[in-house]
Protein backbone atom coordinates (compact mmCIF):
# COMPACT_ATOMS: atom_id res chain seq x y z
CA UNK A 1 0.00 0.00 0.00
CA UNK A 2 1.56 3.51 -0.99
CA UNK A 3 1.78 6.14 1.70
CA UNK A 4 0.21 8.43 0.52
CA UNK A 5 -2.91 6.56 0.72
CA UNK A 6 -2.76 5.88 4.37
CA UNK A 7 -4.72 7.94 7.00
CA UNK A 8 -2.81 11.19 8.16
CA UNK A 9 -3.39 10.22 11.79
CA UNK A 10 -0.67 7.20 13.40
CA UNK A 11 -3.77 6.33 15.39
CA UNK A 12 -5.78 5.10 12.42
CA UNK A 13 -2.81 3.15 11.13
CA UNK A 14 -2.48 1.26 14.56
CA UNK A 15 -6.60 0.46 13.82
CA UNK A 16 -5.44 -0.83 10.15
CA UNK A 17 -2.81 -2.77 11.66
CA UNK A 18 -5.49 -3.95 14.71
CA UNK A 19 -7.87 -5.14 11.90
CA UNK A 20 -4.61 -6.94 9.80
CA UNK A 21 -3.81 -8.82 12.80
CA UNK A 22 -7.24 -10.18 13.39
CA UNK A 23 -7.07 -11.22 9.80
CA UNK A 24 -3.67 -12.96 10.27
CA UNK A 25 -4.92 -14.50 13.03
CA UNK A 26 -8.16 -15.94 11.72
CA UNK A 27 -5.77 -17.65 8.78
CA UNK A 28 -3.08 -18.96 10.89
CA UNK A 29 -5.70 -20.29 13.48
CA UNK A 30 -7.23 -22.23 10.62
CA UNK A 31 -3.81 -23.29 9.48
CA UNK A 32 -3.38 -24.47 13.10
CA UNK A 33 -6.81 -26.55 13.00
CA UNK A 34 -6.88 -28.46 9.53
CA UNK A 35 -3.20 -29.58 9.84
CA UNK A 36 -2.64 -29.99 13.87
CA UNK A 37 0.73 -29.09 13.20
CA UNK A 38 2.88 -28.04 16.77
CA UNK A 39 4.29 -25.46 14.15
CA UNK A 40 1.70 -23.76 12.56
CA UNK A 41 0.19 -23.81 16.12
CA UNK A 42 3.36 -21.82 17.71
CA UNK A 43 3.45 -19.45 14.96
CA UNK A 44 -0.74 -18.73 15.38
CA UNK A 45 0.39 -18.31 19.30
CA UNK A 46 2.35 -15.81 18.49
CA UNK A 47 0.24 -13.95 16.37
CA UNK A 48 -2.44 -13.97 19.23
CA UNK A 49 0.64 -11.26 20.72
CA UNK A 50 0.35 -9.45 17.48
CA UNK A 51 -3.33 -8.77 17.91
CA UNK A 52 -2.05 -7.59 21.66
CA UNK A 53 0.09 -5.28 20.93
CA UNK A 54 -1.71 -3.84 17.84
CA UNK A 55 -4.32 -3.15 21.08
CA UNK A 56 -2.00 -1.61 23.03
CA UNK A 57 -0.50 0.52 20.13
CA UNK A 58 -3.06 1.86 19.20
CA UNK A 59 -3.49 2.95 23.23
CA UNK A 60 -0.24 4.65 23.30
CA UNK A 61 -0.78 6.18 19.88
CA UNK A 62 -3.84 7.85 20.79
CA UNK A 63 -1.87 9.31 23.78
CA UNK A 64 0.94 10.42 22.12
CA UNK A 65 -0.95 12.50 19.59
CA UNK A 66 -2.98 14.53 22.52
CA UNK A 67 -1.43 18.15 22.78
CA UNK A 68 0.79 19.52 25.76
CA UNK A 69 -1.01 19.70 28.51
CA UNK A 70 -0.74 21.90 32.43
CA UNK A 71 0.78 18.18 33.61
CA UNK A 72 2.66 17.50 30.32
CA UNK A 73 4.04 20.42 29.09
CA UNK A 74 6.42 18.39 26.86
CA UNK A 75 3.46 16.31 25.22
CA UNK A 76 2.93 12.70 25.43
CA UNK A 77 5.46 11.79 22.62
CA UNK A 78 6.87 9.00 25.57
CA UNK A 79 3.40 6.63 25.13
CA UNK A 80 4.85 5.25 22.43
CA UNK A 81 7.71 4.02 24.16
CA UNK A 82 6.02 2.64 27.15
CA UNK A 83 3.80 0.63 23.98
CA UNK A 84 6.49 -0.62 22.55
CA UNK A 85 8.42 -1.58 25.55
CA UNK A 86 5.08 -3.30 26.65
CA UNK A 87 5.32 -5.43 23.34
CA UNK A 88 8.65 -6.32 23.58
CA UNK A 89 8.23 -8.17 26.87
CA UNK A 90 5.05 -9.76 25.64
CA UNK A 91 6.65 -10.90 22.37
CA UNK A 92 9.43 -12.20 25.16
CA UNK A 93 7.04 -14.18 26.74
CA UNK A 94 5.03 -15.43 23.74
CA UNK A 95 8.99 -16.75 23.01
CA UNK A 96 9.08 -19.07 26.00
CA UNK A 97 5.49 -20.46 26.00
CA UNK A 98 5.99 -21.70 22.28
CA UNK A 99 9.51 -23.06 23.53
CA UNK A 100 7.63 -25.26 26.02
CA UNK A 101 5.35 -26.39 23.38
CA UNK A 102 8.02 -27.49 21.21
CA UNK A 103 9.74 -29.56 23.71
CA UNK A 104 6.10 -31.45 24.60
CA UNK A 105 6.08 -31.85 20.61
CA UNK A 106 9.64 -33.04 20.25
CA UNK A 107 8.87 -35.38 23.38
CA UNK A 108 5.33 -36.36 22.18
CA UNK A 109 5.47 -36.04 18.31
CA UNK A 110 2.57 -37.04 15.65
CA UNK A 111 1.87 -36.61 12.20
CA UNK A 112 0.05 -33.66 10.90
CA UNK A 113 -3.07 -34.31 10.04
CA UNK A 114 -3.57 -32.13 6.84
CA UNK A 115 -0.26 -30.49 5.88
CA UNK A 116 -0.64 -28.56 2.47
CA UNK A 117 -4.55 -27.32 3.33
CA UNK A 118 -2.38 -25.70 6.53
CA UNK A 119 0.29 -24.85 4.13
CA UNK A 120 -1.69 -23.05 2.07
CA UNK A 121 -3.60 -20.48 4.46
CA UNK A 122 -0.69 -19.75 6.33
CA UNK A 123 1.32 -19.24 3.05
CA UNK A 124 -1.71 -16.52 2.39
CA UNK A 125 -1.48 -14.66 5.92
CA UNK A 126 2.64 -14.65 5.20
CA UNK A 127 1.74 -12.54 2.11
CA UNK A 128 -0.78 -10.54 4.31
CA UNK A 129 1.95 -9.58 6.79
CA UNK A 130 4.38 -9.10 4.09
CA UNK A 131 2.64 -5.99 2.67
CA UNK A 132 1.28 -4.84 5.71
CA UNK A 133 4.58 -4.76 7.45
CA UNK A 134 6.95 -3.41 5.00
CA UNK A 135 4.20 -0.08 4.63
CA UNK A 136 4.08 0.32 8.60
CA UNK A 137 7.68 0.27 8.73
CA UNK A 138 7.90 2.83 5.69
CA UNK A 139 4.87 4.88 7.37
CA UNK A 140 6.56 4.46 10.85
CA UNK A 141 10.28 5.81 9.53
CA UNK A 142 8.56 8.88 7.68
CA UNK A 143 6.43 9.60 10.44
CA UNK A 144 9.65 8.66 13.47
CA UNK A 145 7.00 6.50 14.98
CA UNK A 146 8.74 4.46 17.62
CA UNK A 147 5.25 2.52 17.68
CA UNK A 148 4.75 1.43 14.06
CA UNK A 149 8.25 1.02 13.50
CA UNK A 150 8.09 -1.41 16.16
CA UNK A 151 5.01 -2.92 14.64
CA UNK A 152 6.47 -2.94 11.31
CA UNK A 153 9.56 -4.86 12.57
CA UNK A 154 7.17 -7.79 14.57
CA UNK A 155 5.13 -8.31 11.66
CA UNK A 156 8.26 -9.11 9.18
CA UNK A 157 9.67 -11.06 12.01
CA UNK A 158 6.61 -12.71 11.43
CA UNK A 159 7.01 -13.35 7.53
CA UNK A 160 10.99 -14.70 7.79
CA UNK A 161 9.10 -17.02 10.35
CA UNK A 162 6.05 -17.76 7.90
CA UNK A 163 8.55 -18.86 4.98
CA UNK A 164 10.64 -21.15 7.13
CA UNK A 165 7.66 -22.52 8.20
CA UNK A 166 6.02 -23.21 4.95
CA UNK A 167 9.49 -24.62 3.71
CA UNK A 168 9.97 -26.85 6.64
CA UNK A 169 6.65 -27.99 7.01
CA UNK A 170 6.22 -29.22 3.76
CA UNK A 171 9.38 -31.44 4.47
CA UNK A 172 7.49 -33.33 7.19
CA UNK A 173 5.44 -35.37 5.01
CA UNK A 174 8.38 -36.00 2.20
CA UNK A 175 10.70 -37.08 5.39
CA UNK A 176 8.54 -38.63 7.38
CA UNK A 177 10.56 -36.85 10.08
CA UNK A 178 7.43 -36.22 12.72
CA UNK A 179 9.99 -34.54 15.18
CA UNK A 180 11.11 -31.88 12.32
CA UNK A 181 7.36 -30.02 13.52
CA UNK A 182 8.40 -29.37 16.93
CA UNK A 183 12.10 -28.79 15.61
CA UNK A 184 10.78 -26.03 13.90
CA UNK A 185 8.45 -24.14 16.44
CA UNK A 186 11.68 -23.97 18.83
CA UNK A 187 13.09 -22.17 15.79
CA UNK A 188 10.02 -19.76 16.07
CA UNK A 189 10.30 -19.06 19.73
CA UNK A 190 14.42 -18.40 18.89
CA UNK A 191 13.22 -15.92 16.57
CA UNK A 192 10.25 -13.93 18.53
CA UNK A 193 12.68 -14.09 21.64
CA UNK A 194 14.89 -12.30 19.45
CA UNK A 195 12.43 -9.39 18.25
CA UNK A 196 11.76 -8.92 21.34
CA UNK A 197 14.74 -8.35 22.69
CA UNK A 198 15.41 -5.98 19.92
CA UNK A 199 12.07 -4.36 20.67
CA UNK A 200 12.59 -3.37 24.16
CA UNK A 201 16.67 -2.66 24.02
CA UNK A 202 15.29 0.39 21.38
CA UNK A 203 12.44 1.51 23.57
CA UNK A 204 13.76 1.39 26.83
CA UNK A 205 16.75 3.52 24.94
CA UNK A 206 13.95 6.41 23.90
CA UNK A 207 12.93 6.30 27.31
CA UNK A 208 16.77 7.01 28.70
CA UNK A 209 16.40 10.09 26.77
CA UNK A 210 19.53 8.41 24.43
CA UNK A 211 21.10 10.28 22.24
CA UNK A 212 20.31 9.67 18.25
CA UNK A 213 22.74 8.30 16.01
CA UNK A 214 25.59 10.01 14.80
CA UNK A 215 24.21 10.60 11.28
CA UNK A 216 21.24 12.84 12.93
CA UNK A 217 23.41 14.86 15.32
CA UNK A 218 25.71 15.77 11.89
CA UNK A 219 22.65 16.81 10.12
CA UNK A 220 21.65 19.22 13.50
CA UNK A 221 24.75 20.44 13.71
CA UNK A 222 24.60 21.17 9.60
CA UNK A 223 21.60 22.73 9.83
CA UNK A 224 22.75 25.24 12.51
CA UNK A 225 25.88 26.16 10.84
CA UNK A 226 24.25 26.76 7.55
CA UNK A 227 21.77 29.13 9.61
CA UNK A 228 23.58 30.77 12.56
CA UNK A 229 25.28 33.75 9.82
CA UNK A 230 26.26 36.58 12.06
CA UNK A 231 27.13 34.43 15.41
CA UNK A 232 30.05 33.53 16.47
CA UNK A 233 29.56 30.05 17.89
CA UNK A 234 27.32 27.03 19.18
CA UNK A 235 28.65 24.95 22.02
CA UNK A 236 26.81 22.27 24.60
CA UNK A 237 24.87 20.78 21.91
CA UNK A 238 22.37 18.46 23.41
CA UNK A 239 19.64 16.81 21.62
CA UNK A 240 17.28 13.58 22.30
CA UNK A 241 14.33 12.57 20.13
CA UNK A 242 11.14 11.23 21.49
CA UNK A 243 8.54 9.48 18.91
CA UNK A 244 8.03 12.56 16.13
CA UNK A 245 9.35 15.68 18.16
CA UNK A 246 13.18 16.65 18.36
CA UNK A 247 13.66 18.41 21.67
CA UNK A 248 17.13 20.61 21.30
CA UNK A 249 19.18 23.08 22.92
CA UNK A 250 22.29 24.70 22.90
CA UNK A 251 24.42 27.90 23.64
CA UNK A 252 24.72 30.38 20.52
CA UNK A 253 27.33 33.01 20.96
CA UNK A 254 26.74 36.30 19.67
CA UNK A 255 29.33 39.71 19.87
CA UNK A 256 28.79 41.59 22.85
CA UNK A 257 27.32 44.40 20.88
CA UNK A 258 25.14 42.82 19.16
CA UNK A 259 21.29 44.13 20.07
CA UNK A 260 19.01 41.83 21.34
CA UNK A 261 16.28 41.78 18.60
CA UNK A 262 19.44 40.86 16.09
CA UNK A 263 20.26 37.85 18.02
CA UNK A 264 16.78 36.75 17.69
CA UNK A 265 16.37 37.07 14.53
CA UNK A 266 19.37 34.64 14.24
CA UNK A 267 17.59 31.99 16.62
CA UNK A 268 14.99 32.73 14.35
CA UNK A 269 16.41 31.92 11.32
CA UNK A 270 18.15 28.56 12.99
CA UNK A 271 14.77 27.24 14.55
CA UNK A 272 13.08 27.29 11.32
CA UNK A 273 15.91 25.54 9.77
CA UNK A 274 15.98 22.62 12.20
CA UNK A 275 11.91 22.55 11.50
CA UNK A 276 12.14 22.67 7.72
CA UNK A 277 14.64 19.68 7.96
CA UNK A 278 14.08 17.65 10.80
CA UNK A 279 10.04 17.91 11.39
CA UNK A 280 8.55 18.85 14.95
CA UNK A 281 11.78 20.42 16.62
CA UNK A 282 11.39 21.79 20.04
CA UNK A 283 14.30 24.40 20.64
CA UNK A 284 15.79 26.16 23.16
CA UNK A 285 18.61 28.87 22.83
CA UNK A 286 20.97 30.09 25.33
CA UNK A 287 22.16 33.48 23.58
CA UNK A 288 25.67 34.55 24.94
CA UNK A 289 28.24 37.50 24.41
CA UNK A 290 31.50 36.40 23.20
CA UNK A 291 33.17 36.84 26.54
CA UNK A 292 31.97 33.41 26.76
CA UNK A 293 33.08 31.12 23.97
CA UNK A 294 34.50 28.44 24.13
CA UNK A 295 36.03 27.99 20.76
CA UNK A 296 34.26 24.61 20.19
CA UNK A 297 31.10 23.24 19.22
CA UNK A 298 29.90 25.15 15.83
CA UNK A 299 32.40 28.15 15.10
CA UNK A 300 30.78 30.29 12.48
CA UNK A 301 33.84 32.73 12.55
CA UNK A 302 36.92 34.13 14.94
CA UNK A 303 36.36 35.83 17.73
CA UNK A 304 37.52 39.16 17.19
CA UNK A 305 41.55 39.74 18.26
CA UNK A 306 41.24 42.69 21.09
CA UNK A 307 44.99 42.48 22.52
CA UNK A 308 46.81 45.58 22.55
CA UNK A 309 49.25 45.85 19.58
CA UNK A 310 52.43 44.93 20.33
Amino acid sequence: MPLSALPDSNKSIALLSLLVSVLVLTLKYAAYTVSGSVALGADAMETIINVVSAIGGLWALGIAERPADHNHTYGHYKAEYLSAVAEGTLVVLTAFLIGREAIEGWLSPHRTLAPWAGLSLNAAATLVNLGWGLTMLQAGRARRSPALVAGGHHVLSDVWTGVALVVGVALIPLTGWARLDALLAGFVALNVLRVGWEVMRESIAGLMDQAPDGATLDQIRDIIAANGQGAIEAHDIRTRIVGAMTFLDFHLVVPGSMSVEKAHDICDRIEAGLRAQMGSTLVHIHVEPDRLAKHEGIVFWPRPDTSPVK
